[in-house]
């Protein structure tokens, strides 16, 4: 079956950086688009950065030049490299896949905490 796995959330001060991770199996990695998505206590799930199967990117305006998402096709993982994090970050973080001929193959991950704070 189909699994995404997070990992490498936590907490961390203001200012400072961590990196998640999904490893993604169960599906023909490189023909999905991934993303990671994030959801704060009280708000709606909101989209933070995606990368296509050719690896161009898109991300949030609130994140652009702080996270950068890569992908890495040969271990079916896909990273968020968040850095100068503030404490409006946080939120849980969820990883997606969709196909990107099949949109209706999309999947989630069980998502991980990440918490800004001093």
């Amino acid at each position: 079956q189909v699994q995404l796995v997070e990992s490498g959330g936590g907490l961390v001060q203001p200012g400072g950086s961590l990196r998640l991770s999904c490893a993604a199996s169960g599906i023909m990695f490189r023909f999905y688009a991934m993303g990671w998505y994030r959801q704060a206590p009280g708000k709606q799930r909101e989209l933070v950065a995606r990368i296509t199967s050719g690896s161009s990117t898109d991300y949030a305006d609130s994140v652009k030049g702080r996270f950068t998402i890569s992908r890495d096709n040969a271990k079916n993982t896909v990273y968020l490299q968040m850095n100068s994090l503030k404490p409006e970050d946080t939120a849980v973080y969820y990883c997606n896949a969709q196909h990107v001929v099949v949109p209706s193959r999309n999947y989630w991950g069980q998502g991980t905490q990440v918490t800004v704070s001093s």
